[in-house]
Formats: C-alpha cells, sequence, structure tokens
C-alpha cells in the first residue's frame, strides 16, 4: 500500500504541467521498474490515468482523484496538497457544473462600499446561484476556524445577491425573476462536518453527488432570494 501511494505521490509532483516517463517515475521513487509498472497499469484499469510507451498522462480531474487516493492510502493530506494548485479546485469545480448544465464564471470580482469582493466560482441554473468558496485545505481544519470560513462565504455571497443587478457582472441569473443564492464551501476531502450553519461543505470527489442532490434539499441550506424585474424577462 504504501508503495502505491509513494508512487501516486510522484505522479502527483511530476505531472503538474506535462505528462511524466516512467523513466522519470523510477528515478524519483527508487522503484524497480516492474513494480512501477505493474501500479500504474493497476491505475490505468482504474481510469486514474493513461500510459502509452513509457509516456504518462494524467488529466486535472484524475490528478484530484489520485490526490483523494494517496490521501486515504494513508498519505499526508499537506504534502498532497503541495502537489495541487487552486487553479485545479477551480477548475475541476467549473468542469462539474457545467456538466450539470449550470452556467459558470471564474474568479468574479466586484465591489460594495466599503470593500472588494471575490468568489471563485459562481454557478447559475436557474432558479439556482451556487456561489462556492475553493479551499485548498492543507490539514484539518479547527471548528472555530471553520466557522470564520463559512461565515466569509455567507458575507460574500450576501454581498454578491445585494450588488445585483451590476452592470459590470453579466450573470446569468440576473435575467431570472427570482434566484437563490447559496453559499458553499469545497474542499479536497471530507471535513468533520458536512454543514455549518446550513452551508454545505463538500469534498471535491463528492460535488456530483451534491448537485444531483440540490434541488431536493435546497429548502434545508442557508441561501439568500433575490428577485429581479426586467423588461422582456425570462420566466
Amino acid at each position: 500500500m504504501s508503495t502505491e501511494r509513494n508512487l501516486i505521490f510522484s505522479l502527483l509532483k511530476l505531472t503538474q504541467k506535462t505528462p511524466t516517463l516512467t523513466k522519470h517515475l523510477k528515478n524519483d521513487t527508487n522503484l524497480p521498474i516492474e513494480t512501477i509498472y505493474d501500479i500504474l497499469e493497476k491505475l490505468q484499469s482504474e481510469n486514474l490515468l493513461s500510459m502509452d510507451n513509457g509516456i504518462v498522462k494524467v488529466s486535472i480531474n484524475d490528478r484530484l482523484k489520485l490526490a483523494v487516493k494517496a490521501v486515504t492510502l494513508g498519505a499526508d493530506i499537506e504534502y498532497v496538497s503541495d502537489q495541487l494548485c487552486w487553479q485545479e479546485f477551480e477548475e475541476i469545480t467549473a468542469m462539474a457544473l457545467r456538466n450539470n448544465n449550470f452556467t459558470v464564471y471564474k474568479n468574479v470580482r466586484f465591489k460594495t462600499p466599503n470593500r472588494k469582493w471575490e468568489i471563485d466560482v459562481v454557478g447559475c441554473k436557474q432558479p439556482l446561484t451556487i456561489c462556492i468558496d475553493c479551499k485548498h485545505w492543507t490539514h484539518t481544519i479547527a471548528p472555530t476556524t471553520l466557522t470564520k470560513i463559512a461565515n466569509a462565504q455567507a458575507d460574500r455571497t450576501k454581498a454578491l445577491t445585494e450588488t445585483l443587478p451590476n452592470p459590470k457582472l453579466q450573470l446569468e441569473c440576473t435575467k431570472w425573476k427570482t434566484v437563490q443564492f447559496i453559499p458553499t464551501i469545497l474542499s479536497l476531502t471530507q471535513n468533520s462536518q458536512k454543514f455549518h450553519n446550513n452551508i454545505p461543505i463538500v469534498p471535491i470527489l463528492q460535488l456530483q453527488n451534491f448537485l444531483n442532490q440540490l434541488p431536493a434539499y435546497v429548502h434545508q441550506l442557508k441561501t439568500y432570494p433575490k428577485m429581479f424585474s426586467h423588461i422582456n424577462q425570462t420566466q
């Protein structure tokens, strides 16, 4: 198990920007090449990478799956997270939302009279708008810290709700009659709490399940409702 974990860690390190070669994995891990091929073939059978003529390719989506697998095999979450960048979290989040017919906006920046704000990912699918904070946590989060994180995301979502309609933010949801804005926290792995003050804390690999269940459970979540008035408004 530790051998597979170590190879996965090496994969994450060596595929951050480009594919890698099996010989580079051998140099990095000092594992026998036969062992490396055995593990790579196993991971390929699990659809976590592709391999051809000694070239190993790992997609952004699969890098996240490998990262979670490494943690479940006992790897230190801080070391694993160090091999991922925050853009990967945002991109896989955006991909999941688009695959579920959300209109997606990344790094949504806006101003209110007192300060500047930014929301990592905003997804709009009538009548819901999800406001996501992608947390690149490298360690277990204490309850007091989690409270601050959740409250901060609630504040961002509320501020966005209050600033709309905003001519500098051409969000799809402003075309609708009513909208429910939902503050959400996204993390690499499962936290001890799934909700904080009715704000969902979603592990990245459970995002699809969360999106599937969202319409049925949105009434149990913290939301910020908003009504818009337009000529030729979408109903």
